[in-house]
């Protein structure tokens, strides 16, 4: 399953990555194409087995906090927008923390890992030694939960600044244990949310959004309350991408680590979709950070079954992926110059031929253009075939070089068009680009 491995059309950002039994679960916030705003009034879940990750279910809802068609609100204050869940194990049940906009805390509890979940209480606390700036006013915001291994229960939070504390009860602050800063904002931790905690072995990680919020970073610690020595970053969604806010976690599905984190769409930071990469921890501990590309849980992916457009993971020069519909999500805006990139494709090993045809279904824009086509970098990469784009919309092909093994695509666009009034085509959109394949 390619990046974004959920389908195509659903927007699940701050991804929580759970295993439960024989399942992965995401919780994570719910954003609607073309937004102006972060997140909904609801929550949902998906989940896949271990077994198979090219296999996703949606569960529906699991927590309202407005009524639908389907559901009643989950809360007695409606209206508010949710935000940033993560769901905990213990004692038989599941617990689901999130942080609703403007509310004092929010924990709600369920039988079974897909919910649904009823709220089971606010937070409770009677140690405030800094009462004007608990916890954000006791907001909690994306609230991050540690159940270590000796039962004991932790949670992570904040928004520009951080906090932890234990609680008792699941919802209870325990009296000391709160702290403030176990991140500081002083480089080079410069904290800014999305706190995620993580236990391997006997080191504690707290994953979390750094000032430069197109990353997750991590700092380690052997205790759960730290002190924490910053590590260093995992995956930044900003390289060569529109990028912006970052949130997700770290997650080991059978032999293999993988971060968990969100893509932007729709010329927006709101319209985020869920991405993962394998990573690698060190024996040491060191994260190494991991490269962002379009393979998602796949190995490579394959140039001779239609791409869509939109799991490229390049994107330079103002394009971008817009939701026209459910079923459509072209790149648009790209203009001359512009480059779309997609890592990686194993074109195999056959030598048979020389040339390969290259096929591109296009949205015309009533000029004229090309797609020079280039493997490996866009920058200096070998330049295998250049397509032609005419007036309409259309599939246009060209004859490319027949190449082996794995590789990254690029396409760059290019306008065409001169004569006296040249200029006039400046900065003009090309074309939109839906879907691509190559073929022997």
């Amino acid at each position: 399953m390619p990046n974004p491995y959920l389908p195509l059309h659903e927007y699940i950002p701050d991804g929580e990555p759970r295993i439960f039994g024989e399942r992965i679960y995401i919780y994570g916030s719910h954003d609607r194409a073309g937004s102006d705003c972060f997140c909904d009034f609801k929550l949902k879940v998906w989940s896949a087995s271990i077994h198979n990750l090219g296999e996703w279910l949606c569960h529906g809802d699991i927590f309202h906090t407005t009524p639908d068609r389907d559901h009643a609100a989950d809360i007695p204050r409606e209206g508010k927008y949710l935000f940033a869940p993560d769901v905990v194990f213990r004692d038989g049940k599941y617990y689901l923390y999130a942080y609703i906009m403007d509310a004092k805390g929010c924990v709600a509890v369920s039988d079974r890992p897909e919910g649904p979940f009823s709220l089971l209480s606010e937070y409770a606390y009677t140690d405030q030694p800094d009462q004007e700036n608990y916890c954000d006013n006791g907001w909690f915001i994306d609230p991050g939960v540690l159940v270590d291994d000796d039962g004991r229960v932790f949670i992570y939070c904040g928004y520009k600044r951080s906090w932890a504390a234990e609680l008792a009860n699941m919802y209870e602050v325990v009296d000391g244990s709160y702290i403030s800063d176990i991140i500081p904002v002083d480089e080079p931790f410069s904290f800014f949310e999305a706190c995620s905690p993580r236990k391997i072995g006997d080191t504690y990680y707290l994953i979390y959004s750094p000032l430069t919020s197109s990353q997750l970073v991590y700092a380690t610690s052997k205790s759960p309350m730290g002190p924490f020595a910053y590590g260093g970053v995992i995956i930044d969604n900003g390289v060569d991408y529109p990028g912006g806010n970052n949130h997700g976690s770290i997650c080991k599905i059978k032999d293999t680590w993988y971060i968990f984190y969100h893509r932007m769409t729709n010329n927006t930071i709101m319209s985020r979709r869920a991405c993962v990469e394998p990573i690698e921890i060190l024996p040491c501990g060191k994260i190494v950070q991991a490269e962002m590309t379009s393979l998602g849980f796949d190995k490579a992916l394959s140039p001779y079954a239609a791409t869509p457009a939109d799991i490229a993971c390049v994107l330079i020069g103002g394009c971008f992926i817009a939701e026209k519909n459910v079923f459509s999500r072209p790149i648009v805006s790209i203009t001359d110059g512009c480059i779309i990139g997609y890592k990686y494709f194993d074109f195999g090993d056959d030598y048979s031929s020389k040339t390969m045809e290259f096929f591109a279904k296009i949205r015309g824009m009533g000029i004229y253009g090309e797609i020079k086509i280039l493997i490996d970098c866009y920058k200096n990469g070998a330049e295998i075939g250049v397509c032609k784009i005419g007036l309409d919309s259309g599939v246009y092909s060209c004859a490319v070089k027949c190449v082996t093994g794995v590789h990254a695509v690029f396409f760059v666009a290019k306008s065409t068009n001169g004569g006296w009034f040249k200029d006039s085509f400046d900065g003009r959109c090309l074309f939109e680009l839906e879907e691509f394949l190559f073929e022997k």
